[in-house]
């Protein structure tokens, strides 16, 4: 006996210097679990929402706080197991090794928190293995389905190197390697998701939106990523907002009055199932509708919308989501569920309750489960394989573990990754060992999908654009209108499928969300002080610029030759303007032109009929026919101002016009001193006619033509007039004239002309109130100061007459002093000669008339 008690004794001794390591507290127990030889653990939330009471570390069971079961996330947790089964059931991947599963039901941030404690600490009591190293853990992490959820599991495992993966938590902060270094995920990240949602407003020409997202990690980062890429597609926000299912009333408030007065008609609604439905009820409960929503994947493609009271409000909504897919086999293994399978999961008794209406407990309300209903009979959202976009996620990522175990297990030793070249044992897999595989895992599923990491450990970006086109009892009917692919080339990740779209808020076509009407053709856009950039007014062009696009930002100018049309549009040539013989103005001023020469020829003929007449000879006969061949030559060369201008007509024009008015008022000139010398040569003794005889009136009037002629010849040697296109003097057209060349010369040629009259109308002047019954120096003062006025007018008009009328005022110019010349020297002769024939004669002419 003595012995016995010795032996116990040693025993308790040597049991007691044995290291043994203990869990502090209880450990949180799995919802669904099966041993192996590796395991995965999992973590997913069953309910979509709290009764009131946020979970707390160690109080009172989830089931007692949770309420509303959430089928998706059911689904994903079997689709996990199916997926485990089916890698156990392949011979090529991981043979002669099982994989199990630790699948926790993790209602509220601190409870999913502790469950990933528990998946890396194990569900064992004690472990008793000297230093205390081994710990029953898993080799991989698969959830949650929330980012902000996920961001914390992350934070914890990536501390000891243990592979997360997530299948839909989307918040672009976790690809941050350096604070998350173990984390993975199968659904691509919200930066491609914001960006996609950015194209997708651009692309129905929505600029003027709203904002809502979740007051969390996932909302903010998401609704921050896509603010920025809309901004870069030239969209504005009107507001921008987040809340919270747990959040206070007056958060929901407000958010209410800012849609009910905001003008936008399209809402990006970035945020979770629970939110949209906290919101989407209110507002039909406040009858605020006529919304265009644009979703995120969270909710986009939710089944428990179908239960909300404002469902209806979202009928219309588009938005992106993952790829559907089909996982052959997952429907009959849905239907196989049993609350046999997992007889100690209590959540597993009340969905069966809750399908079959029916209670594992006796209840007088409800009959009694007796475990042999079968969800093949029965329609229910858990048992719906039609849409398995995140569930396929899921099964993604239980094969990418599976892969990772595999290429780790099958390592050949000397070529290891590890210390010295050396491979895992199976028996000591650990996470960290893991990881390192699943970085570089690259293989097809599920009819040839590949899947990969990047090095931020996000997968390719692939996603659909849905339309939400009808919400039924147990289904939402979701039309795939178009495509994204990030890995194409900017530009072609977007794609629309011809499908009808049904839009929201009761649209017939798609809606307009403007902050400002369009600009149309013709105006640019001029941004209101104090307000976003979508917020402009809608100015005209200037003249000789265009906006040939709607929503132009600014005006181009037209190119060289071209104007702008009247609705500021389109540049067109500019017409050439230049006084044409076919427009009105130019047949007017030919018809006086040729009158005048016509009336100075009929002059001309009436005096050579009557050369003999006293009249005409009194009033030197060859010096009126020189001056009326010169009246005719000035009438004729003002048709050489009209017509397109060339080389020929640009020198003629002003070299004919400067020489036939010299001629002219040298002939004037030479009959003025006439006259005068005519008197002065009546007095005793003087010879003064014999000074100025014929030949010296003939070589006067040579003389004072010559130095004309001497003029022109210079100006057309030095520098002529040549044809020039005047696009500057009128916006609208190209003037074609004549340009000056030398200006100096052209005002020589005016200023001598100038002069002359100037010098003729001097002489008249003193010879105006000579005694004479047709004294020919009252009519040539009278002619001489219409033709100086004329003149002193031409100018200042000349210098500020744009275009054609330049050259129409010179024309006039031309003919009123020719006319002046011919009416005033020659119409009153013409009237005695043909309408007063008596006065005609040599005694009158020569009757003394009284001074």
């Amino acid at each position: 006996m003595l012995i016995v008690e010795q032996l116990l004794l040693m025993s308790v001794l040597i049991r007691a210097e044995q290291p043994v390591c203990k869990r502090q507290g209880n450990a949180q127990l799995s919802e669904f679990s099966k041993d192996g030889d590796l395991k995965i653990g999992g973590i997913f939330t069953f309910y979509t929402g709290y009764n009131g009471v946020i979970p707390q570390f160690n109080r009172l069971p989830p089931l007692l706080k949770c309420k509303d079961i959430n089928y998706r996330e059911l689904k994903f947790a079997y689709t996990m197991i199916f997926a485990i089964e089916e890698i156990n059931k392949n011979p090529s991947i991981l043979p002669n090794h099982t994989v199990g599963y630790e699948i926790f039901n993790a209602c509220g941030f601190s409870n999913i928190l502790q469950s990933a404690l528990t998946l890396y600490n194990g569900q064992a009591a004690f472990i008793d293995e000297r230093n205390c190293t081994k710990a029953n853990s898993v080799q991989a992490i698969i959830g949650h389905s929330g980012s902000t959820p996920t961001i914390g599991i992350a934070r914890i495992t990536g501390r000891f190197h243990i592979p997360t993966i997530s299948h839909f938590a989307t918040c672009a902060c976790l690809s941050n390697r350096k604070e998350f270094p173990s984390f993975f995920r199968t659904i691509p990240s919200d930066y491609y998701q914001s960006r996609a949602l950015a194209q997708l407003v651009k692309h129905f020409g929505w600029t003027w939106v709203g904002a809502l997202s979740n007051d969390n990690d996932y909302g903010k980062n998401g609704i921050a990523t896509f603010i920025k890429a809309a901004q870069e597609e030239g969209i504005c926000i009107e507001y921008s907002e987040a809340f919270e299912s747990t959040g206070s009333k007056t958060s929901l408030t407000k958010i209410l009055d800012i849609i009910r007065s905001s003008t936008s008609k399209v809402i990006m609604a970035f945020m979770s199932h629970r939110e949209i439905k906290i919101l989407v009820d209110e507002l039909y409960r406040q009858n605020i509708t006529g919304m265009q929503w644009i979703g995120s994947d969270a909710w986009i493609t939710d089944d428990s919308l179908e239960d909300s009271l404002g469902h209806t409000l979202l009928i219309g909504s588009i938005g992106f989501t993952v790829r559907n897919a089909q996982i052959p086999g997952l429907g009959p293994f849905l239907q196989e569920v049993n609350p046999s399978q997992f007889p100690n999961s209590m959540f597993l008794k009340k969905f069966w309750g809750s399908v079959f209406e029916c209670s594992f407990s006796p209840n007088k309300t409800q009959r009694k489960c007796n475990g042999s209903e079968h969800l093949k009979y029965v329609k229910h959202p858990f048992t719906d394989v039609s849409d398995l976009r995140f569930t396929n996620n899921v099964f993604k990522a239980v094969y990418a573990v599976a892969h990772a175990l595999h290429n780790l297990l099958s390592c050949k030793q000397q070529e290891g990754p590890f210390t010295n070249a050396t491979c895992a044992q199976p028996s000591t897999v650990q996470p960290w060992q893991v990881l390192q595989y699943l970085q570089n895992v690259n293989f097809s599923i599920n009819g040839g999908e590949t899947l990969f990491f990047d090095s931020n450990g996000d997968s390719p970006a692939r996603y659909e654009l849905v339309n939400l086109q009808k919400v039924r009892k147990g289904t939402m009917e979701l039309a795939t209108i178009g495509y994204y692919d990030a890995t194409q080339h900017r530009g072609q990740e977007f794609t629309i499928n011809n499908v009808e779209i049904i839009w929201g808020g009761g649209y017939m076509s798609v809606p307009v969300s403007l902050c400002s009407e369009s600009c149309p053709l013709g105006t640019r856009k001029a941004v209101l002080k104090g307000r976003p950039i979508c917020c402009y007014d809608c100015i005209p062009c200037p003249p000789g610029e265009i906006s040939n696009a709607t929503d132009s930002s600014d005006c181009l100018k037209c190119p060289f030759g071209y104007w702008s049309n009247n609705r500021g549009d389109e540049c067109i040539i500019k017409t050439v303007e230049f006084l044409s013989f076919t427009e009105m103005m130019g047949i007017i001023l030919m018809m006086f032109g040729l009158l005048g020469a016509f009336l100075t020829v009929f002059v001309f003929v009436v005096f050579f009929h009557y050369r003999d007449t006293p009249i005409v000879k009194a009033n030197n006969s060859e010096l009126s026919f020189l001056l009326l061949f010169s009246l005719t030559l000035c009438f004729l060369c003002s048709l050489t101002f009209i017509g397109r201008p060339t080389e020929w007509s640009c020198m003629l024009r002003h070299t004919a016009f400067g020489i036939t008015f010299v001629l002219c008022l040298s002939c004037v000139l030479g009959k003025t001193i006439v006259v005068l010398m005519a008197f002065k040569a009546t007095l005793p003794g003087t010879k003064v006619m014999k000074w100025f005889g014929p030949p010296q009136q003939r070589l006067s009037v040579l003389a004072f033509t010559l130095v004309q002629v001497i003029i022109c010849v210079l100006w057309l040697t030095i520098s002529p007039p040549i044809p020039y296109m005047n696009i500057n003097s009128n916006r609208e057209k190209n003037i074609l004239e004549c340009h000056l060349g030398s200006a100096v010369g052209f005002w020589a040629v005016l200023g001598y002309i100038g002069l002359l009259a100037i010098l003729c109308f001097i002489l008249a002047f003193l010879a105006r109130k000579l005694p004479d019954n047709f004294n020919e120096a009252k009519f040539i003062t009278f002619s001489m100061l219409i033709f100086c006025a004329v003149w002193t007018a031409f100018i200042p008009a000349y210098v500020s007459t744009p275009g054609k009328f330049t050259v129409a005022v010179e024309i006039f110019a031309i003919l009123a002093s020719s006319y002046s010349l011919l009416i005033c020297i020659f119409f009153p002769k013409c009237f005695v000669i043909l309408l007063r024939p008596d006065a005609n004669t040599k005694n009158n002419l020569l009757r003394k008339v009284p001074h």
